[in-house]
């Protein structure tokens, strides 16, 4: 396994980052258990989950995922070998603290329950789950945000956030901040606001990246490179329809985009399709399976520290941390930016 620096943290991370969102509604707490033992065995040491897991987010089922990480650490005694991450969930999920935005008060309650869900005393990397205003993630990119005239009560969000994530690092409750489905500008304020008031340097940005979905090129990826704000890609499989099984309608029992319904209707086009299987050509063409070939391209890239995988089975866990060894040669690198040509934006 491949380890790299979350940003300029002393924390070496792995380039394979286990993904959580599945346990609670898709996968059972043993089966969530039986991930988590063997994702540790093979090396990966970096686990990310949120307040709001499960999705499909729902009041009944909020929180199940850190619960059943919590039981894992109580029955397991080695929250010492694991790299947490948690997220704090934003304005608009009304069971959620009433929807309200990201506020200190709410980020101390938030983060409160998430320890006692989780059963431990701190969270490694403590991120905010998506812009306090509106932002370009879940196909927002489509459409430009209302009201851009005046940055400053959105400077002004950022830095009491910044403050509350001090405030939460000083009680040692959290040892580093980060962002997730974050902007340039954004994670520029993030950063700019830190180093001018003393406040928590960000270690990351949780963006969505895949042979799909490139949005974080050019911008992001200089910033996450030159300012060492390293990408944790979510989504590396395009919610899973890299893998084809989604192709042309195609909905099978128990996947995602089955269980999930329209959440992942803005990626089903007809160019992502037609993208899809140029993929899955290539793939064959150079005796790779087409859903390792893309998390090996994601893990590749120079601004990549980690590729968070989430798995149903077994099967598939066991095949995404082998991608991680996967080094992609430079005739296979050439046939995805030519593709990338063809399809630069399918959704």
């Amino acid at each position: 396994m491949d380890y790299r620096p979350l940003g300029r943290t002393d924390l070496k991370v792995s380039a394979i980052c286990l993904g959580t969102m599945t346990w609670g509604k898709q996968n059972t707490e043993a089966e969530a258990h039986e991930q988590m033992d063997y994702a540790l065995s093979q090396g990966v040491n970096f686990w990310d989950t949120a307040e709001l897991y499960p999705v499909i987010p729902e009041a009944e089922t909020q929180g199940r995922t850190e619960q059943y990480i919590g039981t894992w650490f109580k029955s397991r005694g080695q929250r010492d070998k694991v790299i947490l991450a948690s997220k704090i969930a934003g304005g608009g999920t009304a069971w959620i603290r009433g929807g309200a935005p990201v506020t200190a008060a709410g980020l101390k309650q938030a983060l409160d329950d998430s320890l006692r869900r989780l059963q431990t005393d701190y969270i490694d990397l403590y991120q905010i789950h998506w812009p306090q205003r509106q932002g370009t993630a879940f196909g927002g990119h489509w459409k430009l945000a209302p009201a851009m005239q005046d940055a400053a009560p959105h400077r002004d969000k950022i830095l009491e956030i910044l403050q509350a994530l001090q405030d939460a690092v000083k009680a040692g409750k959290i040892r580093h901040a980060g962002v997730s489905n974050e902007t340039a500008w954004g994670t520029m304020q993030y950063l700019r606001l830190a180093e001018k008031h003393g406040l928590p340097r960000i270690a990351s940005i949780q963006n969505e990246y895949s042979l799909l979905d490139r949005i974080f090129e050019p911008e992001l990826a200089e910033i996450a490179a030159f300012e060492q704000v390293g990408l944790l890609a979510w989504s590396p499989l395009g919610g899973g329809m890299v893998s084809g099984k989604y192709l042309d309608g195609a909905r099978p029992a128990g996947a995602r985009w089955t269980v999930m319904g329209a959440r992942y209707s803005h990626r089903d086009t007809p160019q992502a399709n037609a993208a899809i299987k140029a993929y899955l050509a290539l793939a064959k063409t150079h005796g790779l399976d087409l859903c390792q070939m893309a998390l090996a391209f994601v893990t590749g890239r120079p601004f990549t520290t980690a590729t968070i995988i989430g798995a149903t089975t077994m099967a598939q866990l066991q095949s995404d941390i082998a991608a991680g060894a996967l080094r992609l040669p430079d005739a296979v690198i050439a046939g995805i930016e030519k593709i990338r040509r063809d399809y630069p934006m399918p959704y």
